[in-house]
């Protein structure tokens, strides 16, 4: 591991989320030094699917050689968060460095993420990362070494990023908004403001939930390559600000050359973490691949015959072939609004096709918005295609091309209907 250099002895760490994870382990890295440590999480009493309270943490950070202040704190409240850093600054006179680590995480489609989720995530991460960061304002500018270090993600617009959980990117982007923002504000304030996010999935106990058991370890980094990273950027200078720093790269930077330590199984495949180039399919793929389920990017709900609708769609599936999948080549979304409103999609393009409720697992060429009963009418023959398209009961997005071969398929339904 990264050595300590005694940089942030007699610093205060505010740290939020730290009772367990990454944000456990940077406490404990800071307290190595003989750091102050106020840990602010929400986790008071033990939970058999979370591990660690604000005081278990507090008791490995004093044995580390730090002083820990257990702080029980929903940062999502700003009375909550008010009275944390009351509490820090009576205890340790003033706070030097704030990690904005806690976060909440639901990686599920639109229709699939309750509101009381939504705000949820947004409510800790956006909101929190801002309340956190405004709260302890004061004593960083009182602070010869104020620091801010949010544990959030590059700022990657692309699609493939907000494609099955919008709400979560969304909420994750906002802590890096923070950092990317406060940087700039603060800069003249001689506060420094970075964000820090891994090259690869580190094993936690959210982690593990999300892919799908304790094996998932095989295929993580350990959580001290991130608390590693942190350290070296906490003692950095003041200039050393607005960074989108990732972790294997920070401590290339600072001469460390052996990632191999930080693997919780030396020699393993390790899984690329979200936000960066590797998109969020393929990270599925080398989850399944390794025996585990992955609590994300589920398979597509099968096809129900249990409605007119359904009925369409059971009988496209039960005529897709190989070769109509070579001779269509195509993959087609169908938004449907009225009586049997949803969406569901047809997949000409891999191997002998596939049918399934919801947003197509690939890139759709075609997409079709109409009405349930319109659709059912068209697929029955009552209703041409491009008759509903010229009444503007039929909406057609893409490949206009691939469009029109759904229509050869249309005709070889009817005697099914």
């Amino acid at each position: 591991m990264a050595a300590n250099t005694g940089k942030l002895a007699g610093k205060t760490l505010f740290i939020t989320g730290a009772s367990r994870g990454i944000g456990k382990s940077i406490a404990l890295k800071a307290a190595r030094d003989g750091a102050n440590i106020v840990i602010a999480a929400k986790t008071a009493t033990p939970n058999p699917k979370l591990p660690g309270t604000i005081y278990t943490a507090a008791q490995e950070v004093e044995a580390a050689g730090g002083k820990a202040l257990p702080c029980l704190v929903d940062i999502r409240f700003e009375e909550e968060v008010e009275k944390a850093v009351k509490d820090a600054v009576a205890k340790f006179g003033g706070i030097d460095i704030l990690v904005n680590n806690a976060s909440a995480i639901s990686l599920t489609g639109t229709a699939e993420t309750s509101m009381k989720k939504y705000d949820l995530m947004m409510g800790i991460n956006g909101r929190g990362t801002y309340l956190c960061s405004k709260v302890c304002l004061p004593y960083l500018l009182k602070s010869s070494h104020g620091r801010i270090l949010n544990i959030s993600p590059p700022l990657n617009m692309n699609k493939k990023w907000f494609k099955g959980h919008v709400a979560y990117t969304m909420a994750k982007y906002g802590m890096s908004m923070c950092a990317l923002g406060m940087a700039e504000e603060f800069k003249d304030m001689g506060i420094a403001v970075n964000a820090l996010w891994p090259r690869t999935a580190i094993y936690t106990a959210a982690m593990a939930m999300l892919g799908g058991g304790e094996e998932i370890a095989a295929q993580c980094r350990k959580p001290e390559i991130m608390a590693d990273a942190a350290y070296w950027i906490l003692s950095q200078g003041k200039d050393y600000t607005g960074n989108f720093a990732i972790d294997d790269e920070v401590l290339n930077a600072a001469g460390v050359r052996d990632m191999e330590q930080y693997a919780c199984v030396p020699g393993s495949n390790l899984l690329p973490d979200f936000f960066l180039d590797v998109g969020p399919e393929a990270l599925k793929s080398q989850i399944e691949a390794g025996g585990l389920k992955p609590a994300f990017g589920g398979a597509p709900k099968a096809v129900q015959a249990d409605s007119v609708v359904g009925k369409v769609f059971k009988q496209i599936e039960a005529m897709m072939s190989e070769d109509m999948v070579k001779s269509i080549n195509g993959v087609f979304q169908f938004n449907l609004t009225g009586a049997n409103a949803g969406d569901w999609f047809v997949d000409f393009k891999t191997g002998k096709g596939q049918v399934g409720q919801g947003a197509s697992p690939g890139e759709a060429g075609c997409t079709m918005i109409m009405d349930s009963a319109d659709f059912v009418k068209m697929f029955a023959g009552e209703l041409k295609p491009t008759t509903a398209f010229m009444m503007g009961k039929l909406k057609i997005k893409g490949d206009m091309a691939l469009a029109m071969k759904l229509e050869k398929l249309m005709i070889k339904m009817r005697s099914n209907l």
